[in-house]
């Protein structure tokens, strides 16, 4: 694959991500329900393109979809609870989370540029929280920031896999979510949007995205791995503000600017610094959910 073609389809990928919000916001369903959904449609996406075979139950990929797996279920839970705003851009934390898994777990080095971002990833997100303590969605932020943390572990146990591997380890996840989720299907008969929303989000958000992002994300450099997929963020609050009519508070618009803005600088910055990375340092992933 060209690298022009790669970069096309990463930002596809991050395109399709970025409508989460929005649809979530249209399924009038449990959300636990739409999570189960979502993932069993994702997973009949995606079976062509796994090999179903031993390797596939390693203790690895176990691991990483489990932390898929509850990833999506407290990004969909966040977005009932809170605004779309606050749930993606403090799932966005995730770096910061990956920066101290990494020192615990793989004996990488923080930096100060690390412990920079960290503080200043704080500030943003409180913001967040300061503007909703008094509004009802502070449990959705709280989920919001859990899923973050969720996130980066399941971005550090795709780090250890072998080459190729994330794709199969991310349908194992969605298995995980349709069946776990299955009780919660039952609850209410979903209407013609809330199954259009459905298929969406299982087609296109989560099936299609994450086959254009396995192809392209071995032909892009480390840049542009970070910075593309940083649409998501931007790009999801104004789906949900032009689809639903959901209007993200000042704060939480300044939250999310700082939040992002410390991300892409500090991943900047570490791949200037050391564009050979030692094996087990981690630069910064933002695949998504």
């Amino acid at each position: 694959m060209s690298q022009k073609k790669a970069v096309i389809y990463m930002v596809l990928a991050a395109i399709l991500w970025s409508t989460a919000g929005m649809l979530i916001k249209l399924v009038s369903l449990h959300p636990m329900a739409i999570a189960g959904i979502r993932s069993g449609i994702a997973a009949i996406v995606m079976l062509p393109f796994v090999r179903i075979n031993k390797n596939l139950f390693t203790k690895n990929k176990l691991l990483a979809a489990l932390f898929y797996s509850l990833t999506v279920i407290l990004f969909v839970n966040a977005n009932k609870l809170t605004t779309s705003v606050n749930a993606i851009f403090l799932q966005f934390t995730a770096p910061i989370w990956v920066a101290l898994f990494s020192r615990w777990f793989l004996k990488s080095k923080i930096r100060r540029s690390d412990w920079v971002a960290i503080i200043v990833i704080f500030l943003g997100m409180g913001l967040f929280f300061i503007d909703n303590l008094s509004s009802g969605r502070l449990i959705g932020n709280i989920l919001g920031l859990i899923s973050g943390f969720t996130f980066a572990g399941m971005i550090v146990s795709f780090k250890q896999q072998e080459k190729g591997a994330t794709i199969g380890a991310i349908f194992v996840g969605n298995v995980f979510n349709a069946v776990l989720c299955l009780p919660f299907y039952f609850l209410a008969i979903p209407n013609t949007k809330s199954l259009l929303g459905l298929v969406l989000l299982g087609v296109f958000q989560v099936g299609i995205a994450y086959i254009l992002y396995a192809k392209a994300i071995e032909h892009l450099t480390v840049i542009e791995g970070i910075l593309i997929p940083a649409l998501e963020p931007i790009l999801n609050p104004v789906w949900v503000l032009l689809i639903i009519h959901e209007v993200p508070s000042s704060k939480a618009i300044v939250g999310g600017i700082i939040v992002i803005s410390a991300l892409i600088t500090r991943s900047i910055y570490q791949t200037k610094v050391n564009s050979n990375n030692a094996p087990h340092e981690l630069t910064f992933d933002t695949t998504t959910t």
